[in-house]
């Protein structure tokens, strides 16, 4: 399912801007205005992760981050991660913002993909990897040191190519590859321009492991290849 971000941004021109951008990077967007509107909306759609603006109009960004964990400690998923977007670049702001919780400090004017860069490293750090070193999405589990994969339960045996195939997945889960990024990635050899061997080992994947709902390895017509994480794994 895809991710739903929270976008908490008073100017408006910056609020569509980034809306717009967020969404053909594949991300449900859910915008607001005030940090009284970002507490009311992570209760209602219970973002994948809020991009949130330090200088708001009725209270900041800080309190917001502080709210959250005040107030969303011992529900299961706790408070979602906060990716903090602001002018303010001082050296003593950047601390505030990671202190009261915060996992990324992004000050303006910024670069859009570095951005979604950013987003895309903070979900994949809270949500595939785990404390063993194993990575998990949904009912996959792939073990780097023992090369293990099962899927609920079952072991799924890979051949190396396809291993190192879904391990790259794995670790961008919820991100959508290009083939020439998974060649890049798991060959790191120049096929002279023919990529269609991603396509090939992608079809050896969904065969052995993806034979059960939910579907996790998708295709993005004209992009390329994302393992989705299940909504609210």
């Amino acid at each position: 399912m895809t991710e739903h971000l929270l976008v908490v941004e008073d100017d408006a021109t910056l609020r569509e801007l980034l809306s717009a951008s967020l969404r053909l990077a594949g991300f449900a967007v859910t915008p607001v205005t005030t940090g009284a509107e970002a507490l009311a909306a992570v209760q209602q759609v219970r973002p994948g992760l809020i991009v949130l603006d330090v200088m708001l109009p009725d209270f900041d960004g800080f309190e917001v981050a502080r709210r959250l964990r005040r107030d969303l400690p011992a529900s299961p998923a706790g408070p979602p991660p906060v990716l903090f977007l602001t002018a303010r670049d001082a050296a003593e702001d950047r601390i505030s913002g990671l202190t009261v919780g915060g996992d990324d400090y992004v000050t303006k004017p910024f670069n859009l993909e570095e951005l979604i860069l950013r987003i895309h490293a903070i979900l994949r750090r809270v949500s595939g990897q785990q404390p063993d070193g194993r990575l998990v999405v949904g009912d996959l589990s792939l073990d780097p040191v023992s090369r293990q994969v099962t899927r609920a339960g079952h072991t799924v045996q890979l051949s190396p190519t396809e291993f190192s195939l879904l391990r790259v997945l794995m670790e961008h889960a919820g991100q959508v590859l290009s083939k020439g990024q998974l060649l890049d990635l798991v060959w790191q050899y120049d096929f002279g321009g023919d990529d269609s061997i991603v396509a090939s080992y992608v079809s050896y994947l969904r065969r052995k492991m993806d034979t059960r709902e939910p579907k996790l390895i998708h295709t993005v017509r004209g992009t390329g290849y994302m393992l989705r994480r299940p909504h609210r794994e």
